[in-house]
């Protein structure tokens, strides 16, 4: 997978969503496989707010993911938001 940008909840989930599918799981597989409900991914993948920073983390380790920090690019948020 390549690299990509999240700005917000919303562009986060969409991204896992995608990582998600890619690893062929369903909602539910990716759920028992970090111990949550269905609905949880759901609202997770759906850029929920207020999802606990430790279930974001779980689902990245789920799908041999991890979180960069690096300088923000000057890409405006619409820029990206035009990817997904």
């Amino acid at each position: 997978m390549t690299q990509q940008i999240a700005r917000t909840e919303k562009q986060l989930g969409a991204i896992l969503r995608r990582a998600r599918k890619k690893a062929g799981l369903t909602q539910s597989d990716l759920g028992k496989n970090i111990h949550l409900r269905q609905g949880t991914v759901s609202r997770l993948e759906g850029g929920a707010p207020a999802i606990q920073l430790h279930t974001v983390m779980e689902a990245l380790a789920a799908l041999d993911l991890e979180l960069v920090i690096r300088p923000r690019s000057k890409a405006s948020a619409a820029d990206i938001e035009d990817i997904f």
